[in-house]
């Protein structure tokens, strides 16, 4: 089969779990595609799991306009694939917080140039963008504190009101302070070099009980 006829039999599936309640509701709460049959993530990797991974079939999927189908993309396309030139086509689909915590979920989580993608992506303005490299590189094991502290400074200084990127940067944080026991004393000194916004803001109040948990 050809990419249009797997798609095809991939979207048989998926309309068979839809569930129109659900798809109204994400729409309610600003997760918008052009087409959403409101199948649970949960199913979505369940179908994910029986097909073979297949890196241009998952850009393929990637570039229609169906909640379902960018989803599935994350999971099917291969991680050793994913470099700093395969960025911007990856960076380009993300329009949502799903999306994108999918995305650092499935498949950013396990590349290999993960510092390269938070030095990129942690410039952008788009939100959406920035928060998934921090959740990708929060559960990364090739994630570097150096490379962390400064893509956390970049990624809030260029979304000051993000309650999103409050949360990726809180993520990775807990994560490689579970990996590098300097972390803890580095973090007041980050905190003083963050611009005072609401981002910041919501930063010190999670973790000012987050690292005490963790301590």
């Amino acid at each position: 089969m050809d990419n249009t006829q797997r798609m095809i039999a991939l979207l048989g599936r998926v309309r068979r779990e839809m569930n129109g309640a659900v798809s109204e509701s994400m729409a309610t709460h600003g997760q918008k595609y052009g087409l959403n049959y409101g199948v649970s993530v949960a199913t979505i990797r369940e179908i994910a799991a029986t097909e073979q991974r297949d890196y241009d079939f998952a850009k393929y999927l990637y570039q229609q306009q169906v909640r379902e189908l960018k989803l599935l993309a994350c999971h099917l396309a291969e991680p050793q694939s994913v470099d700093t030139h395969e960025f911007p086509f990856w960076s380009r689909g993300i329009s949502n917080a799903e999306l994108a915590e999918e995305l650092a979920f499935a498949l950013l989580s396990k590349i290999y140039d993960i510092n390269s993608l938070m030095g990129v992506w942690c410039t952008e303005s788009n939100e959406m963008v920035a928060y998934a490299a921090l959740m990708a590189a929060s559960r990364n094991e090739r994630t570097t504190t150096e490379v962390s502290f400064v893509a956390i400074e970049k990624a809030v200084r260029a979304n000051p009101e993000s309650e999103y990127i409050a949360m990726g940067v809180v993520s990775l944080i807990c994560y490689i302070a579970t990996r590098d026991k300097s972390v803890k004393v580095g973090v007041p000194v980050l905190m003083e070099r963050l611009p005072e916004c609401r981002t910041k803001e919501r930063i010190m109040e999670e973790l000012e009980w987050r690292l005490e948990y963790l301590s």
